[in-house]
């Protein structure tokens, strides 16, 4: 499966855009009161709206032709989508087992900073998506929810696992020192999950995240113990090396099969979510190569 990197001429794929975007996503997203639902706050929303759906549909015409020959029938469906694994892109980058064998404490930091900061919260993003789909779907996102809460658990949490990392290795996560690519990541993910004009992209995109992540993690994680990390101060990566294996399977059989059986439309959007999801780790881990000097 042939990936494209290019972004040259696009107003979108740039890095004051994806500061611009993130930081409307941060204010947008956070908890605030009724005096802040201003006419100028309103005028802002409108048109960084426009912006955020310009920009998705622009990432959605780079994969258009790849999803299209996705197949529409619950079987083939799956097959295809699972051997985005393999044929993905981004797939079997060879920034991870360099993470995992050579990478200095500082170039993991760099990485892991970049991650960080460009990480949308699989927790939210899960529940963005979830609201009125169909009950086995529905109650399957519930269930990867629950899990990303450590099931009642505080100190199971994944986000905190993840900010328990950023506190320890003393992460720059600030938007303005993170590159577009991460920054277009976390904001394509935010987009698609924030919009029902997008809740099927979402729930492709969201699950090929638990497709492809367990390698990642676990190489991450190996890089995390080389350089002295304990098992506590690395759980976040180790956790997603297994758990995330159990997550895709689950996801692929009570989420995406379902759904596909349910309307067959609902396949190519999957396909597209799952591609641009793909396409934008891809263009974070070559500007991640450049940087280390690897490309």
């Amino acid at each position: 499966m042939a990936t494209q990197l290019s972004y040259n001429g696009s107003q979108f794929l740039r890095q004051e855009f994806q500061v611009e975007l993130s930081r409307w996503n941060r204010h947008r997203l956070a908890p605030s009161f009724p005096a802040e639902a201003t006419a100028s706050r309103f005028e802002c929303d409108r048109n960084m709206l426009r912006l955020e759906h310009a920009f998705i549909e622009e990432l959605r015409g780079e994969v258009l032709e790849e999803a299209a020959q996705a197949p529409t029938d619950p079987d083939g469906f799956i097959a295809w989508f699972e051997a985005l694994k393999s044929n993905g892109p981004g797939q079997h980058d060879r920034l991870f087992p360099w993470l995992a064998q050579d990478a200095g404490r500082d170039e993991l930091r760099w990485f892991l900073s970049q991650e960080a900061a460009g990480e949308a919260g699989f927790d939210d993003l899960v529940a963005m998506t979830q609201v009125k789909l169909p009950p086995r779907a529905k109650l399957e996102l519930a269930r990867n929810y629950w899990d990303e809460m450590g099931r009642g658990n505080a100190k199971g949490m994944h986000g905190p696992m993840l900010g328990q990392l950023v506190d320890i290795l003393q992460l720059d996560t600030q938007i303005e020192h993170t590159v577009w690519q991460s920054l277009a990541l976390a904001n394509a993910m935010t987009a698609m999950a924030s919009s029902r004009h997008y809740a099927w992209h979402s729930v492709g995109a969201l699950g090929v995240i638990e497709l492809t992540a367990p390698d990642r993690s676990a190489h991450t994680a190996k890089g995390l113990r080389r350089i002295g990390l304990s098992g506590s101060e690395r759980r976040y990566f180790d956790l997603h090396a297994v758990l995330d294996v159990k997550h895709s399977r689950d996801w692929n059989d009570e989420a995406i099969r379902p759904l596909v059986a349910e309307d067959p439309r609902r396949a190519k959007a999957m396909a597209e979510g799952a591609l641009i999801r793909l396409k934008c780790g891809a263009r974070c881990f070559d500007r991640y190569r450049t940087h280390f000097g690897l490309a």
